[in-house]
C-alpha cells in the first residue's frame, strides 16, 4: 500500500512548477493523491482500488490547488502593453504570460 501511495505522490509531482517553486497544485494533488490512495485501501481493500483511488485524489486536489495558485497571483500591465502575473506584493517574483521570468 506505500508503495502504490508513494506512486500516486509521484505522478501528482508531474504537475509542478517549471521553475522549480513550490505551489499549490503540487502540494494538494500530493495532499489529495495520498488521501485517495488511503481511502481506495480502506473502501477497496485491494491495489485497483487503491491505485484509482490515488489517481482521482491526486487529480481533484492538483485542479483545486491550481485554482489557488491562480487565485494567488496579481496580474499587472507593463508599459510595452505585455501582461505579466506576480506571486507577492512586492513583486520579486514575476513571470511573463509565456512563462519567462520577468527581469527587472
Amino acid at each position: 500500500m506505500i508503495a502504490i501511495a508513494g506512486a500516486g505522490l509521484l505522478a501528482s509531482a508531474c504537475a509542478s512548477d517549471p521553475y522549480g517553486n513550490t505551489n499549490q497544485t503540487v502540494r494538494q494533488g500530493a495532499i489529495g493523491a495520498a488521501i485517495g490512495a488511503a481511502a481506495g485501501q480502506i473502501l477497496g481493500g485491494n491495489t485497483e482500488a487503491t491505485v484509482a483511488g490515488a489517481a482521482i485524489g491526486g487529480a481533484v486536489g492538483a485542479i483545486r490547488g491550481s485554482s489557488q495558485d491562480r487565485t494567488n497571483q496579481q496580474r499587472y500591465r507593463a508599459a510595452n502593453g505585455q501582461y505579466y502575473y506576480c506571486y507577492d506584493n512586492r513583486q520579486t517574483e514575476c513571470y511573463w504570460e509565456d512563462g519567462t521570468r520577468v527581469r527587472w
